[in-house]
């Protein structure tokens, strides 16, 4: 049996294919791309907005035009948060919810009959998969520590579509990591829906401080990221765990939103503009090189072009190495989706562009400090032109010329060019030989 998946969205959601993947691979079934035959089209889909709604059944659509005959199946958050919509649609065969690998398999494999399987995870707790993702291109690994959220931002739908907030216990955290030093991984990012409550529903509590003591202690790998945290989740022990052990990335990601605090309000964010400022001033009081990347919204209603150029100016002040720009689009069921003063899709759309522009700025600023500096790179792939491509320890992307052996190798880098963003440099030294620190002066 040949079966396709097709992802939407997020990297959780490119977690959870890669396990549904190695799980249908286990059963002896053979994959393919969605853009091939296959028996069985898997579509983990996307509910962020309701465009994204519109692109899973396009692709269910596509899949049926592709084989008639084929089974297609439809999990993720789409399905878990509006099982009923797909209900509608002739398309598609089966519904599964999130946290439901084992009906999956079976609907794939027409082992069970049930078209819709779908659960409450606001009231039912789900067990997580825990195993490695590496994604397209990449050799390090995701490891997800977490899933759902509590927190009920008035934008978003997460917590109905992925469920409450439910963790990970250290020891499978721990032996997970071992497994995936086993397997060669030399870089996995913790990463989880909320990572920030991670542990607020374990038995004892355990807190994410807690847990990176344990992984600072306990972890094979050398390379460990921690992937989003809430600002006011981001604690000074957390900062200064990172800041003392070399097996932690200076690097870390705060969503910000929206910088003005009349709009973090009407979003349920649970911090001030100068709570975040000082959130990004104690990361680079204890490491002065960290890469801070932050997520914003362009035109969530009531935003003002006073409140855009507030928000613009503050996040220009902030030493930021990146950013993640979201046009706010209405995502039905939520809080937002009723507030007054909407924004124009045109000036979305212009506020938007005008905050990648700043984006690209502060990356490229970000890389300048670092030319003339050697960095240690964990090498992942070879790109178009040649050229061997990874990322430092805080996250600069590095290019440089090598053989195909040393891809998923640590060197260090001398860095000596700025090109889009990106620093290209000569390698120096290779595996063992490179030292801890993440930069050192030419």
């Amino acid at each position: 049996m040949r079966f396709a998946v097709a992802t939407l969205g997020c990297k959780v959601n490119h977690y959870d294919s890669a396990i549904i993947e190695s799980r249908l691979g286990a059963r002896g079934m053979e994959r393919c791309d969605f853009g091939d035959t296959a028996d069985v089209y898997v579509i983990n889909t996307c509910t962020v907005t309701d465009r994204a709604d519109s692109e899973c059944l396009k692709l269910a659509r596509r899949a049926r035009r592709r084989n008639p005959n084929a089974k297609i199946v439809m999990t993720g958050c789409f399905a878990q948060a509006n099982p009923d919509r797909l209900a509608k649609a002739p398309e598609v065969d089966a519904i599964v919810g999130l946290g439901r690998l084992g009906d999956l398999e079976r609907a794939v494999s027409s082992e069970i009959g049930a078209r819709v399987m779908v659960t409450n995870l606001r009231k039912e707790r789900a067990e997580i998969e825990v195993g490695a993702v590496a994604l397209s291109g990449q050799t390090r690994a995701f490891l997800k520590l977490q899933e759902g959220c509590d927190q009920f931002c008035s934008f978003c739908i997460v917590p109905i579509s992925r469920g409450t907030s439910r963790s990970v216990e250290p020891r499978r955290v721990i032996s997970a990591l071992d497994e995936l030093a086993g397997r060669g991984f030399k870089e996995v990012t913790l990463s989880g829906v909320h990572l920030g409550g991670y542990g607020n529903d374990l038995t004892p509590n355990v807190s994410l401080a807690h847990l990176l003591e344990m992984v600072a202690e306990r972890s094979p790998i050398d390379r460990i990221r921690i992937s989003s945290l809430d600002p006011e989740e981001l604690s000074d022990e957390i900062i200064d765990i990172v800041a003392g052990s070399e097996k932690f990335c200076p690097h870390f990601h705060l969503p910000l939103q929206a910088g003005e605090d009349e709009i973090l309000t009407a979003m349920r964010r649970r911090y001030d503009r100068d709570y975040y400022r000082g959130r990004v001033e104690r990361i680079v009081s204890a490491m002065p090189d960290a890469a801070i990347g932050t997520d914003v919204i362009a035109g969530f209603p009531g935003e003002t072009a006073r409140h855009f150029d507030s928000t613009f100016e503050f996040i220009e002040s902030l030493p930021l190495a990146y950013l993640h720009v979201f046009p706010y689009s209405v995502r039905a069921n939520t809080t937002a989706a009723k507030l007054p003063g909407k924004v124009s899709a045109a000036e979305i759309k212009r506020r938007a562009a005008a905050l990648r522009r700043l984006g690209e700025e502060k990356r490229s600023q970000f890389a300048v400090r670092f030319c003339g500096t050697r960095l240690n790179v964990l090498l992942e792939e070879r790109t178009a032109r040649g050229m061997l491509s990874g990322y430092s320890r805080n996250y600069v992307r590095v290019l440089t010329t090598g053989p195909d052996k040393l891809t998923n190798q640590e060197v260090e880098v001398q860095a000596s060019i700025v090109e889009n963003a990106q620093l290209v440099g000569e390698i120096v030294r290779t595996g063992d030989s490179c030292p801890a620190d993440a930069q050192s002066p030419a």
